[in-house]
């Protein structure tokens, strides 16, 4: 969404609240100068937990995930001048949901349930209101992570640009399991590719125009290669640490492919890694610093936004540099975006 300045765009944000031990208040909507990189508030609402959040490909419609142990998600209208009303609610089945993918034609909404361990869609309404949850598939299994993969948790769900094929990342079972979805929002499976164990997979990446993808390891603090041949199945070809120079405990969070470079958060080292690629393959060339545990960040234009979760505060930063140039204060920030529309 751009101002009638043009000179600005709408930046989103979503933090943990009291309902989860958080400090934060829920959404908060920011213009930004494309030229600074400044924020100034636009909008706020006071929502439980949206600690993910993503956008209706075609309508003025955000939807949240509540992380709460109740578990719903909710969707959101935005409107021109950047302010926010609440449309509707629902359970998503299980507790602490951490992800949210809509299908490209609008249709339907996927989430991953963390701690509940499973994927649950949702149908969408012509005005892109959920209205009815389709489907909610349960996963089973632990990893050797005694305390991280004690069950099944999944981190990601991510939707093919056909929306007919849905990933669910599960960091409790060291897998990717995939899905068809059904013209009546069911989830059919389809594959079960097995990472190497203690990996503790959070996010997939797709790197578009080839068959390769990149996996965040959590718990192995790594970024994994994989080869997606057939569409849905996942055959390791590569893992490289999770930063340049690593050491020391490190939780790497949020992925980004933003042009032809991925850029990889670490948490505990407080670093964001740039990687360029070399064919197929991620080579880590820089630690850029950041704050407090980025649990998030986005790139837009010249600038870095990082969501540091401890630092309540949202930090930018300029690419060129990585100088630190504002910091505006946040409760627990665990999300912050470019709003696209």
């Amino acid at each position: 969404m751009t101002s009638a300045n043009d000179d600005r765009t709408l930046l989103i944000t979503g933090s943990y609240t009291a309902a989860s031990n958080g400090s934060g208040e829920g959404i908060g909507t920011f213009w930004r100068d494309a030229r600074t990189g400044e924020l100034t508030p636009a909008g706020s609402l006071a929502l439980d937990s949206p600690s993910w959040l993503t956008p209706h490909p075609a309508l003025p419609v955000l939807y949240a995930v509540n992380e709460t142990a109740e578990g719903a998600i909710t969707a959101v209208a935005v409107a021109e001048d950047g302010t926010l009303s609440a449309l509707t609610s629902l359970p998503t089945g299980g507790a602490d949901p951490c992800h949210l993918a809509v299908t490209p034609d609008g249709r339907y909404l996927l989430c991953a349930n963390y701690s509940g361990g499973s994927l649950a869609a949702f149908a969408l309404g012509p005005d892109g209101v959920p209205t009815v949850r389709t489907a909610l598939v349960q996963h089973q299994g632990s990893g050797p992570n005694t305390e991280r993969q004690e069950a099944a948790h999944v981190h990601m769900a991510v939707v093919d640009e056909t929306g007919t094929l849905v990933s669910a990342v599960d960091l409790g079972t060291d897998e990717i399991r995939s899905y068809r979805l059904g013209e009546e929002g069911e989830l059919i499976p389809l594959s079960v590719s097995t990472l190497p164990a203690g990996t503790g997979p959070r996010q997939l990446v797709r790197r578009p125009g080839t068959n390769h993808a990149y996996v965040v390891g959590e718990l192995a603090a790594s970024l994994v290669t994989v080869r997606e041949e057939p569409p849905g199945t996942f055959t390791v070809e590569n893992s490289v640490p999770a930063m340049l120079e690593p050491g020391g405990e490190n939780l790497p969070a949020q992925l980004v492919l933003h042009d032809d470079r991925l850029f990889l958060s670490n948490r505990g080292p407080e670093r964001i890694t740039e990687f360029t690629f070399d064919g197929v393959l991620p080579q880590a060339v820089a630690d850029h610093r950041a704050g407090d545990w980025p649990r998030h960040f986005s790139v837009v234009g010249e600038h870095c936004y990082v969501a540091s979760q401890y630092s309540d505060a949202i930090q930018v930063y300029e690419r060129a540099t990585w100088r630190l140039i504002a910091t505006y204060p946040l409760g627990s920030p665990a999300f912050v975006d470019l709003w696209p529309h």
